[in-house]
């Protein structure tokens, strides 16, 4: 679509987007990208088959920055305006990521929720190795008379198998970044306090790949050995929290991500094989 084409912001009905393509694109990687992308998500140097390219398996997450650019498209046409946040995030593995290459990925809108003051739109990925479901609450785009879609399950009482501490550390935004998620308030404190966040935020994926990897480790997993992960962004997070993790066990697959005793990750699943 031209720019001449492209429907004014906030014009088209956000029912309406539902169902649309956004498009394919063929997006290239070398070892190089994927060794950063685990130093960003936590990997540490030891971790030679993370970190090392002689050695080298990328993560299964890796592939939700290869993607980043769908629903980036879809703001850009002006179906959701900078108000609006990532509130959930999905990923299904289909096959593992090679050390490089090139994926060719197809996306498009799914359902669009109304939830009266505003709606919530399913953006979707699709590749031959993984599929992912992107989650946006955009405030102001309710009321367009659409179904509410699924409500929000009962919070269950859990037995937590273990809890243990996850550490992020000061500059993992900023690193973040260099793998494709570059909007502004990862980084200015100018663009963070506009949303009402005095310090710049980690990203939400950044923190769920960050929770995948200690999960692995808990459970006695290889964390390329993941096969879906799934979660609830409920609050944020700042470069150099501690962050308490709970998790149910392999067995269940459910856990949450705290911060200073608040939920900063909600509905939590993550299988491995």
């Amino acid at each position: 679509m031209s720019a001449a084409e492209a429907p004014e912001r906030g014009t088209v009905p956000a029912g309406d987007w539902a169902g649309r393509s956004l498009g394919e694109r063929t997006v290239g990687y070398d070892e190089r990208d994927a060794i950063l992308y685990a130093l960003a998500v936590g990997a540490r140097a030891d971790q030679l088959d993370l970190v090392f390219e002689d050695r080298l398996r990328v993560l299964p997450t890796f592939g939700l920055t290869l993607a980043q650019w769908a629903p980036d498209v879809l703001a850009g046409e002006g179906a959701f305006d900078a108000r609006s946040v990532h509130g959930a995030q999905s990923l299904e593995v289909r096959g593992e990521l090679p050390r490089a290459g090139e994926i060719r990925l197809a996306a498009r809108v799914g359902a669009v929720w109304d939830k009266g003051s505003a709606a919530v739109f399913e953006v979707i990925v699709e590749s031959d190795l993984f599929a992912a479901t992107w989650s946006i609450f955009a405030p102001g785009r309710g009321g367009f008379g659409g179904d509410r879609g699924p409500g929000r399950e009962a919070p269950q009482e859990r037995t937590w198998a273990q809890e243990r501490v996850v550490r992020t550390f000061a500059e993992q935004a900023a690193l973040y970044r260099l793998t494709g998620d570059r909007h502004h308030i990862h980084i200015d404190p100018d663009a963070s306090a506009r949303i009402g966040q005095p310090r710049p935020i980690l990203q939400g994926l950044c923190t769920l790949a960050t929770a995948a990897g200690a999960l692995a480790e808990a459970r006695g997993a290889h964390p390329a050995d993941l096969r879906t992960l799934s979660g609830r962004f409920s609050g944020p997070v700042v470069p150099g929290d501690a962050l308490l993790l709970r998790d149910a066990g392999a067995a269940d697959g459910a856990f949450e991500v705290l911060r200073d005793a608040a939920p900063a990750i909600s509905d939590g699943r993550a299988v491995f094989a």
